[in-house]
């Protein structure tokens, strides 16, 4: 019986986590549910599962780190190409400035970090600045429980689960691709490819902000509720970066090799 790579059990393991979480609270998204007695109840479930979304997480990055690392003395091949180029100095350092640079870009784009110059939160929606609660029910599945934090009366955050997974994933990717396209173009080989690749995830990404700028720029109740209506479009059209992300490292580096 052939055995998994160190790491990789872990990582999946995140992964199912995560999938299973999003159906099992999915089960709890009927209005019908959501009554003055099942408030608190619904609400500790909703902290709950941010703690164990965040548990999952971490065993995905943690299984991703030890799989990187056996794989830097793994047998000639596209995947350790791919490790052995990204673990250099250089490299980590490009793919830490990458996942931090575009998580905020993203954070921006997905409606997670909201700044709104011309909306007082105090005053247009009476919130209390600063404060922070979380929205138990009732949206499709991945999209609740919503945590909402007012930080200054023009600055918030609002986490959606969904977004909060697709935010990390493919800054992972997107930095993993840059990573390696400074490698390659060190080399002088094939580094257009991870530089396209790379670009290609941000432009397939920046669509994404359309509802948000809506929001952000406008300040209108106009601008906010077309930013709320083209929420699902944002996550889904940013979904479709994944697998462009996730080819282009392998094309890279067969061209890096060749």
């Amino acid at each position: 019986m052939r055995t998994l790579p160190p790491g990789a059990g872990l990582a999946a393991a995140g992964a199912a986590a995560i999938a299973a979480l999003f159906v099992l609270y999915a089960r709890y998204q009927d209005p019908a549910l959501f009554t003055p007695d099942a408030a608190g109840p619904l609400v500790r479930m909703a902290y709950m599962f941010y703690a164990a979304l965040a548990v999952a997480l971490g065993a995905v990055a943690g299984g991703l780190y030890r799989y990187h690392r056996a794989m830097l003395s793994a047998p000639p091949g596209l995947v350790g190409t791919i490790a052995r180029a990204t673990w250099r100095g250089r490299s980590r350092r490009v793919f830490a400035a990458t996942f931090a640079v575009y998580g905020v870009l993203f954070s921006l784009s997905s409606g997670t970090l909201v700044y709104q110059p011309e909306v007082s939160f105090s005053y247009h929606y009476g919130a209390q600045v600063p404060s922070a609660f979380v929205a138990p029910c009732c949206a499709e599945p991945g999209y609740m429980p919503t945590a909402i934090a007012y930080l200054t009366d023009h600055v918030g955050l609002q986490v959606v689960p969904v977004n909060l997974v697709l935010q990390v994933a493919v800054s992972y990717l997107v930095a993993l691709n840059m990573a390696l396209a400074v490698e390659a173009v060190s080399a002088a080989r094939g580094g257009g490819a991870g530089t396209v690749g790379a670009a290609t995830g941000l432009f397939i990404a920046c669509p994404t902000c359309a509802g948000t700028f809506l929001s952000l720029f406008a300040g209108t109740t106009g601008g906010i509720l077309a930013a709320a209506a083209l929420a699902q479009l944002q996550t889904l059209m940013i979904a479709v970066s994944v697998p462009v992300l996730l080819a282009t490292p392998f094309v890279m580096a067969r061209r890096m090799r060749a």
